[in-house]
């Protein structure tokens, strides 16, 4: 379904779960993914929660053809296709770049929310980081997002993941080239991290009942940017799952679920 956002544009989402039940939860993706990239978790929460799917702008099927947008933006989109479903309170969970969403949505709309989720989140970048990212900018210059991907996997996805994929590494970089064949729609993504300040400041004002979880061999934002996040929001919670990497979507779909279904 598309929601048209206050500046025009189209803002693909989905409902599905349990419509009727009082608790929804809503899922925000990581930077080229796309509302199929929660698939597998999806069977954990689909009989006893209503469960909201998006794809910000720039992603998926929704629009691509804006100027970039900040955080702030994006969470205000999510704001207003919240508004217009008459959902009051939503559990959020972000992964990543949908993390970093939700983390600025937990501050400007606080009272939409009952629980706020980060999966592999940060707030500030390292001079590490910053490395990692502009090869990723690099490559999506020189070789479009093919060559971005292969850039990108091996700081994305954990040694494990390699050798037990769960959907096989081929199919899974042919579906995300599919999906992402517009290099320009990616810059405009990225660019909101590139710009981002340091957020550990503001997270201290963070009120939602928050969890992060986390992997303890994701290489592309290793455990001590997590627990800098924890130590900023108030009474939150860290659980670190042990053996795996970035994605935790798609390697550590029942661990995560169970932590998420336990907060």
């Amino acid at each position: 379904m598309l929601f048209k956002t206050s500046d025009n544009l189209s803002l693909y989402y989905e409902v599905t779960g349990n419509t009727q039940s009082q608790k929804t939860i809503v899922f925000l993706n990581g930077l080229s993914q796309s509302t199929l990239a929660w698939f597998f978790m999806l069977p954990h929460f689909k009989e006893t929660h209503k469960i909201i799917l998006v794809d910000f702008i720039f992603q998926g099927q929704s629009s691509k053809e804006a100027e970039w947008r900040n955080f702030d933006r994006h969470a205000q989109d999510i704001k207003e296709l919240l508004d217009s479903l008459k959902t009051e309170k939503v559990i959020l969970v972000g992964l990543s770049y949908g993390s970093l969403v939700a983390q600025h949505f937990a501050l400007l709309y606080p009272q939409k929310l009952s629980k706020l989720i980060l999966m592999s989140s940060f707030a500030h970048k390292t001079p590490y980081y910053d490395a990692i990212e502009t090869a990723w900018w690099n490559a999506l210059q020189i070789g479009g997002y093919p060559l971005m991907l292969d850039v990108m996997l091996p700081s994305v996805l954990g040694e494990n993941y390699f050798k037990n994929p769960l959907i096989p590494i081929d199919l899974m970089k042919q579906a995300r080239t599919d999906a992402n064949n517009d290099s320009a729609a990616l810059f405009k993504l990225m660019r909101a991290t590139r710009e981002r300040p340091d957020y550990r400041p503001m997270l201290k004002n963070i009120s939602t009942p928050t969890l992060i979880i986390h992997g303890e061999k994701d290489l592309l934002l290793p455990v001590h940017l997590a627990e800098e996040v924890h130590k900023a929001i108030p009474n939150s919670v860290l659980k670190i799952i042990s053996g795996v990497g970035h994605t935790l979507n798609l390697e550590a779909v029942p661990q995560s679920s169970q932590l998420i279904l336990n907060f």
